[in-house]
């Protein structure tokens, strides 16, 4: 499965899809440089359990890794992953 990404100014989406059609996606902001609040993630019927939100989540988490930036995830969902994964508490904003 294919996660694109996106990226405009302040605002951003990691999804899944094409020509327009999205399938999943999770969308973000980023408040400062170095801070990214994922702020909605949705997963269409047809991708429903196939982990996709987790992929989702996993990729902006590997995204934050690579450019050095903190996770907020306001997100319910995101922000159950985060409780569930200790291993991503290494980009976990925490103030």
């Amino acid at each position: 499965m294919i996660i694109h990404h996106k990226h405009v100014g302040s605002k951003g989406l990691f999804y899944v899809g094409e020509d327009g059609a999205f399938l999943a996606e999770m969308v973000y902001t980023m408040p400062a440089h170095d801070k990214m609040i994922i702020e909605h993630t949705e997963v269409s019927e047809e991708l429903k359990g196939q982990n996709v939100g987790y992929l989702l989540v996993n990729t902006a988490v590997e995204y934050a890794r690579t450019h050095n930036l903190k996770i907020i995830p306001l997100c319910a969902f995101a922000n159950a992953v985060f409780k569930k994964k200790p291993e991503y508490a290494d980009v976990l904003y925490t103030s």
